[in-house]
This record gives C-alpha cells, sequence and structure tokens, in this order.
C-alpha cells in the first residue's frame, strides 16, 4: 500500500515539472523554431527519404535479377517465382531465335517445345498460390521452386554453360 502511494506522488510530481515547462511562452518558442527550422530541414529530410527509397528497390531488383523498372511487375509472394519464370521464358525465346545452339536445333526445338507449356502452368500455379492459405501457398512455392530447379540446369546445358559447379578432379 505504502509502494502504491510512493508511486502515485512521484507521477503526480513528474506531472506537475512536466506543467512548469510547458508554459505558453516555451510553446510559441518552439513554434518559431519550427517555422525557421522546418523549411531548410524538410526538403533534406525529402531527399534523404527518395534515396533511400531507391536503394532499396535497387537491391530488391538485383535481388530478384530485374531491373528496378520491372520491379512492380514481380510485386507479392510469389515475384520472385515470377521472375525467375519469365527469365527462363526470355531465354527459351532467345535461344529458339539464335541460329547458335550447343545441343543442336532438334534438341533445342523440343526444350522448347516441352519446356513453354510447363512455365505457363507454373506461372499459373504460382498466381494460385496467393490465394492460399501460408502453409499451402508456401509449400507450392517450394514445389514450382523444385521445379524451377530443374528446368535450368538442363537449359544452361543447351547454352553450352557447365551448371555442375567445379569438378572433383582439379
Amino acid at each position: 500500500m505504502k509502494r502504491r502511494q510512493d508511486k502515485a506522488a512521484g507521477e503526480a510530481e513528474s506531472a506537475r515539472h512536466l506543467s512548469d515547462m510547458v508554459t505558453a511562452s516555451n510553446a510559441k518558442r518552439a513554434i518559431a523554431v519550427g517555422k525557421v527550422l522546418a523549411p531548410v530541414l524538410l526538403p533534406i529530410a525529402m531527399r534523404a527519404a527518395a534515396v533511400a527509397r531507391g536503394a532499396w528497390d535497387d537491391r530488391r531488383a538485383r535481388r530478384l535479377g530485374v531491373t528496378p523498372g520491372e520491379l512492380n511487375t514481380y510485386s507479392g509472394k510469389g515475384g520472385a517465382l515470377h521472375a525467375r519464370i519469365d527469365g527462363i521464358a526470355n531465354t527459351l525465346r532467345q535461344l529458339r531465335d539464335s541460329g547458335a545452339r550447343e545441343g543442336g536445333a532438334a534438341a533445342v526445338d523440343k526444350f522448347v517445345a516441352d519446356t513453354e507449356p510447363r512455365l505457363l502452368d507454373l506461372t499459373a500455379a504460382v498466381r494460385a498460390a496467393e490465394l492460399m492459405p501460408t502453409e499451402r501457398r508456401r509449400a507450392a512455392h517450394r514445389a514450382v521452386g523444385a521445379e524451377l530447379d530443374r528446368i535450368e540446369p538442363q537449359l544452361l546445358n543447351l547454352l553450352g554453360v557447365d551448371s555442375r559447379g567445379p569438378s572433383a578432379d582439379q
């Protein structure tokens, strides 16, 4: 009981000190300082916020492998998967249209014909997963990611890139 009274007395004392600090002249002085400093500090703060936002957007875009202008296209929980799918689809188009083919024209045409419809299915799966509960969405995203992990080495092989990493005999 004594502690409660001491605590209440301490709170009342600090409230009195606060009311002594907030006076009409102190308020007028704070407003005057604000009027002088606001026009100077506000543009600086706005520039700093814009620079920070630009750096954040650049970082997110680099992580997704897209340009900052394309970042809005790949927003949401499945944004990274959409970026991967679109990257693979663009590479498939370039591979199909290019004359230089490492694996032969027939192998490239077959791979492109088999993979393009699969990428459309994966895109639809990622879109559908956006509406799923969290655990189901994560499971669907893992499945789509695993499917993309199977497609990418085949694509790199057709492009003539060894995707196995450093060999064991070196």
